[in-house]
């Protein structure tokens, strides 16, 4: 959907995890053989955390967000909690992260988006109407998944994809004279998938306390395959209706932001004419951080100079559902 709305990230930052675990951490506890991750994946670490909560991580992303934004907490109006993950039931964690922040008597409205690995752009997209309605003037976002505490060794593909981090950044409308604006954005989700990609424990449905729940209703399980076979057959009709000509080029755009879904993921990418060195990866370095991910990319690409002022990004992916999401924007 076209929108053209003069949004302009603001600030933006990130938190790792200080653990970094290499892939023959996991191939010796899967017994797998040396390099049979970075083969099948094309990660060759990730962070996993040891005593941060999401929370805290998010909190520490938000500080420097909003320290890169040049305002103050107290400027902020709206927090949403845009990760894949969740730290408790409730309350969201974006009260957490309101509370780390020193926050907890200001009132600033908190609530979260949960469109799993897709999260961030999807609350990217919400600000931008929140924002274009006049109702806040500086939001922050906060992404922050610790997806290391769910891991099915027993599915090693998925085990050893997946990363701990968490980013943040403030928006805000644009100023006069400025070229930062939300292009056009769309999701698109096909539930026919939704068995593909799933955690079944942690709801009513195999509630922890009903005798008949498993530990392993509580592991991530994903079908990596039939996932994307299914992205594939959706995908390129989905990029044309975001903006026409995305399914054989990446026309005026300059960087491509993608979910760091999987190796397969990026090559399903290239095939649709996208430069590689255009399409920018933390695969092999984070993992799979849910979605953390996308706004992590966009953090190493901004902090490296990759990225400039001026610059049209699409950021693009798919999540649980099966979900396929896309925004187009310049920066």
């Amino acid at each position: 959907m076209d929108k053209n709305f003069p949004v302009k990230i603001l600030g933006i930052g990130h938190y790792l995890p200080s653990r970094v675990v290499f892939n023959e951490e996991i191939e010796a506890r899967c017994g797998l053989k040396p390099g049979w991750i970075q083969k099948r994946t094309g990660v060759c670490e990730r962070r996993w955390v040891e005593d941060e909560t999401s929370s805290w991580m998010a909190a520490q992303a938000a500080q420097e967000a909003v320290q890169n934004a040049g305002i103050q907490l107290e400027d902020l109006d709206l927090i949403l909690n845009a990760s894949g993950t969740q730290e408790q039931a409730i309350p969201d964690l974006s009260a957490l992260v309101q509370h780390h922040l020193g926050l907890g008597e200001s009132g600033i409205p908190c609530f979260g988006i949960n469109a799993t690995c897709l999260s961030f752009l999807v609350a990217l997209d919400t600000a931008s109407h929140l924002l274009e309605s006049g109702a806040y003037k500086n939001i922050l976002i906060v992404s922050s998944d610790v997806a290391s505490c769910g891991l099915n060794f027993d599915e090693p593909e998925s085990a050893s994809l997946l990363g701990d981090g968490s980013a943040a950044v403030v928006v805000t409308k644009t100023p006069e004279g400025e070229t930062s604006q939300i292009h056009a954005s769309h999701l698109a989700t096909y539930g026919k998938g939704a068995e593909l990609t799933q955690i079944l424990g942690g709801g009513s449905s195999h509630h922890p306390n009903h005798p008949d729940t498993k530990v392993e209703d509580s592991l991530f399980h994903m079908n990596g395959l039939q996932v994307l076979k299914l992205t594939r057959k959706y995908a390129g009709g989905f990029l044309e209706k975001l903006q026409p000509g995305l399914s054989t080029s990446l026309n005026d755009i300059q960087w491509v932001i993608p979910h760091q879904a999987s190796k397969m993921g990026f090559e399903l990418m290239y095939n649709y004419g996208w430069p590689r060195e255009r399409v920018l990866k933390t695969l092999d370095r984070y993992g799979n951080c849910v979605a953390a991910s996308v706004p992590l990319t966009l953090y190493d690409g901004i902090n490296q100079e990759t990225i400039q002022r001026g610059d049209k990004i699409l950021l693009v992916g798919t999540g649980a559902g099966l979900s396929i999401g896309g925004l187009v924007l310049t920066y």
